[in-house]
Parts: structure tokens; sequence; C-alpha cells
């Protein structure tokens, strides 16, 4: 299949060598040109601009930082091919998958949101969780292609676009609490006396003890800016669930808190695992 791929992030690129691999054609396109070099080196095509890398495409594929960037490049007016399906990827929020749906069903365009769950290192290796919303016949369409990036026993269909952008929500709320709940532990800790290697041989066995798994060697290795899942991503997505809540969620607040103070201080980009930086002083 011909796909257009749009918005060659950390995750865009990873998505696309996933197709390159499977022998499909790629044309690649990204608001920063460089971004699109090494998709390219692999074998992509590089687009000129949105309407370059959709012409004759079978899928469009789009990778974006949030709905915001979806609106400017899709909603603005992109005209894609009559029988093409657009699968986004990108973490939007329910009431936007919503808007997205209610355009794509007034311009006659096959909408998937396809949403992914996890980071670079499981997404390298095709094991990450994928949530699919939309009609069926379109799924058809996509399945196979995010059959590539998905491990299996985690690849869903859902009724809707807006019920796969819940899902992924929900995925992120879990790992921003936890996350969190790891900060505020290591606080704990260092208030008593503990490092953060203690605090982290303490943490196993307890609720803590993915998270603590996941990013303990980052946190005491300090290596933050081998980033899997940037502060800026996790940061605009826990706003994407206060906006999808008439609720206090005090705990997405609290982690919420913790990512601006980390892109205040210029770390914006860095791993998500910054956020522990000020507990190991």
């Amino acid at each position: 299949m011909k796909i257009a791929l749009l918005g060659v992030g950390r995750m865009g690129h990873e998505l696309g060598v996933h197709l390159l691999t499977a022998n499909h054609e790629v044309s690649a396109w990204n608001r920063t040109p460089a971004r699109v070099d090494r998709l390219v080196e692999a074998g992509a095509t590089r687009a000129e601009s949105p309407e370059d890398a959709v012409r004759d495409a079978d899928v469009v594929l789009t990778v974006l930082f949030g709905p915001d960037t979806v609106r400017e490049v899709v909603l603005s007016g992109l005209d894609l091919p009559a029988d093409a399906v657009w699968l986004d990827v990108t973490t939007v929020s329910p009431a936007d998958a919503l808007e997205f749906t209610d355009y794509a069903t007034a311009a006659g365009i096959r909408y998937v949101h396809g949403p992914v769950i996890g980071s670079l290192a499981p997404a390298r290796a095709g094991r990450l969780g994928v949530m699919l919303g939309g009609a069926d016949a379109d799924l058809d369409v996509v399945e196979p292609l995010a059959a590539l990036w998905a491990d299996d026993e985690r690849l869903r269909r859902v009724q809707t676009p807006a019920a796969a952008a819940t899902g992924k929500l929900l995925a992120n709320l879990a790992l921003g609490v936890t996350l969190q709940g790891l900060v505020e532990a290591l606080r704990l800790g260092k208030a008593n006396g503990l490092d953060a290697a203690a605090v982290l041989e303490q943490l196993e066995g307890t609720g803590l003890a993915v998270i603590a798994g996941m990013k303990g060697a980052v946190i005491t290795g300090g290596t933050f800016e081998d980033t899997q899942f940037s502060a800026d991503l996790l940061a605009k997505d826990l706003r994407l669930m206060l906006r999808s809540s008439e609720d206090p969620l005090p705990a997405v607040t609290a982690a919420l808190q913790s990512l601006t103070d980390a892109q205040r201080s210029g770390s914006g980009d860095d791993d998500i695992a910054v956020i522990a930086k000020p507990e190991l002083g």
C-alpha cells in the first residue's frame, strides 16, 4: 500500500520504519524537514507538503503532537484521496475524536482513531498496545498496518474513535499517576535518609513496582536525555484528561504540576522520568 505519513517525530519514525520493513511505500512529511532524514535513508520518499504526501495514498497516517496540530494539518482542508482511510495515531481527547468523526463524515473521509500505548522501546519491538475505533470496513484496511507495531494480545477494536481516545487517556493516566507516586516515594525516602536505589529496592512487590522497574535505571543513572516519552507529551495528555472530566482529578493535577515544573526548567523534551530529578539532590 501507499502510506502518507504526516508527523515524523520519535513515534512517527518508529511506525514508519515498520511500514518500510513490510515493503509499504511511504511518503513522509514533517513540519521540521530534517526530522524526515533518517526515514528517507531507510527508504521513504520525502514529501514537501501534506498535500504532496497524501497524493494517491491508500492510507493517511497522522502521528502529530496533539489535537490542535491535527486541526491545523488535516481539518484545515487537506484534500484526502476519495477511497483513502485516515488513521490518526495522535493522542486526543474523546471530544476531539468526536469532532474529527463529525468532520470526516461531513467531508466523506474514512476515519479511524488508532492511538498507541507504550513508548519507543516497545514501538521498535512491535509490542505496543493499540486501540482502533471506527467503522468495521475501515478497521479491516488499517488493522494489518497497526499489527506491525502492536503486541498481538494488545491490539483491540473498540466501537468508536472516541472510545479509543478514552482508552488511551486511561492508559496514560495510569502512567502519569504512578510516576508521580514514584516521585513522592523518592521524596519520602530522601526525607528519611534513603537514597534513590534504596527506595527502589523497598518498592519491589508494591503497587509502584512496575513504574519503578520501568524508570528506576533512568532515575539512578540520570539519563533523562534518552527520551522514550517526553515530559512535554505527557503534560499535554494530562491536560487533555483534565479537560475531559467535569470532576476533579487530583492525582492527575499533581502529576501535571511536576511535569510543568520540569518544562519550566527547560526539560520538556527530556524523558518523563525527569520529574524525579529534584529528589536526587
